[in-house]
C-alpha cells in the first residue's frame, strides 16, 4: 500500500489514514490522500497499464484500498472519450471532445466517487452511510452500499429528478425527502449523524469519493497518449471532478507519466447557481453563498461548495476561467449535442456547449485547441426537464 497519511489541503495538518476521518481536527477544511508516489511509479507505469482491467481500478497504485477483498466496484471507470466531429465542425473545430461519464455504472461520474469512498468506509468499518445528495451522487451512494452490504442514508431535496429517487428505493437506501436544496440536506444529515451512527460521505467531507473522480485525470492522460488536452471544460457544483483531476495531474508528473503541460481548467455553472464563477470574477477565493438558486441542472444547484478555494486555486493556477450559462441554453444544447453526436447527454453535460461558444467568442478557446467537454451523466435521468410545462420555465 502506497498511503502515507491524510493531510488537510489548506493548513497542511497531517492525519493518520487508517481512521475514519471527515474533516480536518484543527481547521474544518477537507482532507487529501497522500502517497509514496515514488514507490508507486515502480509499478505504475505507462507499458504495465497496457495489461490491466478497463475500470477506474487500474491505477491502483493512487488509490487508497490495502487490500482487494474490500474494493467495492460495478465495473467504473474508463469511460469513452467521444471525438466529436460534427459537433466540431459547427464550431470549426478538429479537436473537440466529450468525456462520456454517463457510461458508468448508475449512469453518472458520481460512481467513482462513491466506489473509493464505499470501498474505504467497508475497510474501516463503518456500517451506516449518509449523504446529501441533489441526485446522481444518491443513486450512486444507494448502489454501493447495497454492493457493500452496508446501509445507504440519503436525504435529498424534494424536487430531485424522479429517477434519482426510485433508483435509491428500488436498491434498498433510507430516502428522506427535504424542502429546500442540498444545503439543508446537509444541515440535516450534520444534525443527525451522532445519533444515528452514521458516517457522512458528502463532497469532499470525508477524504476518498476525490481519489475515485481523480481517476478522469489518469484516464484523459492515458486517452490521449500521455499528452493532456488543451482545456477542459467541467460543469461544477461541488467541484469534487475538478479538484479530483488537478491532483492527478500533480501526481502524474511527480511518477513520470507526464511533463508540465496541465490543461486550462474552466468551470461551467447554471446562471440561476453561480457561486464560483461568482467569486473568480470578483478575485476571491472563497465563494460566498448564493442566495436563491435555481436551476433544471439539479448537479449544479450547490450554493455553496466547501471546496470552493480548491476549485479557484485550480482554475487560477491552470489560467483557466469560469463561465455560467442559463437553462434554456443548457437545455438546447441537450438537443444539439444529441442530434450531432447521438449522446444524450445530462443538462449539467450539456452547459459545456454554450461555454465553449462564450469562450470562443471571447478570444478565450482558439478554434485549433484541443477540448474535452465532461458530460457528467445521462439525460435520461432528467425526464421532467424535457416536459413542456418544466421546460418552459427554463428561462434563467
Amino acid at each position: 500500500m502506497n498511503v502515507t497519511h491524510l493531510e488537510c489541503a489548506a493548513c497542511g495538518l497531517e492525519h493518520e489514514a487508517r481512521r475514519l476521518l471527515n474533516l480536518c481536527a484543527r481547521c474544518g477544511k477537507p482532507l487529501f490522500v497522500k502517497y509514496d508516489l515514488q514507490r508507486a511509479a515502480r509499478t505504475l507505469t505507462r507499458a504495465s497499464l497496457a495489461g490491466r482491467g478497463a475500470d477506474m481500478w487500474r491505477y491502483r497504485e493512487v488509490l487508497p484500498i490495502e487490500n482487494d477483498e474490500h474494493i467495492v466496484t460495478l465495473g467504473e471507470g474508463w469511460t469513452p472519450l467521444v471525438h466529436a466531429r460534427r459537433l466540431g465542425e459547427r464550431l470549426g473545430m478538429r479537436e473537440l471532445y466529450v468525456k462520456d461519464e454517463s457510461q458508468n455504472p448508475t449512469h453518472s461520474f458520481k460512481a467513482r466517487g462513491m466506489s473509493a469512498a464505499v470501498s474505504m468506509a467497508l475497510a474501516l468499518g463503518a456500517q451506516k452511510l449518509a449523504v446529501p445528495s441533489a441526485g446522481n451522487a444518491a443513486g450512486a451512494l444507494a448502489a454501493y452500499a447495497a454492493r457493500a452490504g452496508l446501509q445507504a442514508h440519503i436525504i435529498v431535496p424534494r424536487d430531485t429528478p424522479r429517477a434519482n429517487i426510485i433508483e435509491c428505493e428500488q436498491m434498498g437506501a433510507h430516502v428522506q425527502l427535504v424542502d429546500g436544496l442540498i444545503t439543508d440536506c446537509a444541515a440535516e444529515i450534520a444534525r443527525r449523524k451522532e445519533q444515528e451512527g452514521w458516517f457522512e460521505v458528502s463532497t469532499l467531507k470525508e477524504p476518498y469519493r476525490v481519489e475515485g473522480k481523480k481517476t478522469m485525470g489518469y484516464e484523459l492522460a492515458e486517452q490521449f497518449a500521455w499528452e493532456l488536452p488543451d482545456a477542459i471544460i467541467y460543469p461544477t457544483g461541488g467541484g469534487t471532478g475538478l479538484i479530483g483531476m488537478w491532483k492527478a495531474f500533480a501526481e502524474m508528473e511527480i511518477m513520470g507519466l507526464i511533463k508540465d503541460q496541465r490543461p486550462r481548467m474552466i468551470v461551467v455553472q447554471a446562471a440561476g447557481c453561480a457561486p464560483i464563477v461568482r467569486a473568480f470574477e470578483r478575485g476571491q477565493r472563497h465563494a460566498e453563498e448564493f442566495v436563491g438558486a435555481t436551476t433544471v441542472a439539479s448537479g449544479l444547484r450547490v450554493p455553496r461548495a466547501i471546496g470552493d478555494f480548491l476549485i479557484l486555486d485550480a482554475v487560477r493556477a491552470s489560467g483557466g476561467t469560469a463561465v455560467a450559462v442559463t437553462d434554456r441554453e443548457m437545455l438546447a444544447a441537450v438537443r444539439e449535442i444529441g442530434e450531432t453526436e447521438g449522446m444524450f447527454v445530462a443538462p449539467e453535460g450539456a452547459a459545456c456547449l454554450p461555454a465553449l461558444r462564450k469562450l470562443i467568442e471571447r478570444g478565450l478557446i482558439d478554434k485549433h485547441d484541443r477540448v474535452v467537454l465532461f458530460n457528467t451523466g445521462a439525460g435520461v435521468k432528467y425526464l421532467e426537464c424535457f416536459t413542456e410545462p418544466f421546460s418552459d420555465q427554463a428561462k434563467v
